[in-house]
């Protein structure tokens, strides 16, 4: 019976790892199907993807400082992406569209 619970909670923890990098992708999809649909903007893609880079930025160095990240920085990182699918949000349905 113990083994089984070690190794779920090795997996579980090894999600926990990954979900930033999971929803980075989901986050790069949902920005993807903006321009494709014209509901973002030149100008707010680029302001969204320097945001998108600087988090990424500070997830692999967060990564680096030691064994993975820590329950704090989850915690934070989370907290930004958060923030940051807010605005993909705000900026699909703000009716701006690419000009052709």
């Amino acid at each position: 019976m113990k083994p089984i619970l070690i190794t779920l909670l090795a997996a579980t923890a090894m999600f926990a790892q990954d979900r930033p990098a999971q929803r980075q992708k989901n986050q790069q999809k949902r920005i993807a199907e903006g321009v494709a649909n014209e509901e973002l903007t030149k100008r707010e893609v680029k302001k969204i993807e320097s945001k998108e880079k600087a988090l990424h930025k500070e997830i692999v160095q967060d990564r680096k400082d030691g064994k993975g990240l820590t329950k704090k920085e989850r915690v934070k990182i989370e907290a930004k992406q958060d923030a940051l699918s807010k605005e993909i949000a705000k900026d699909k349905h703000d009716k701006q569209k690419q000009k052709q």
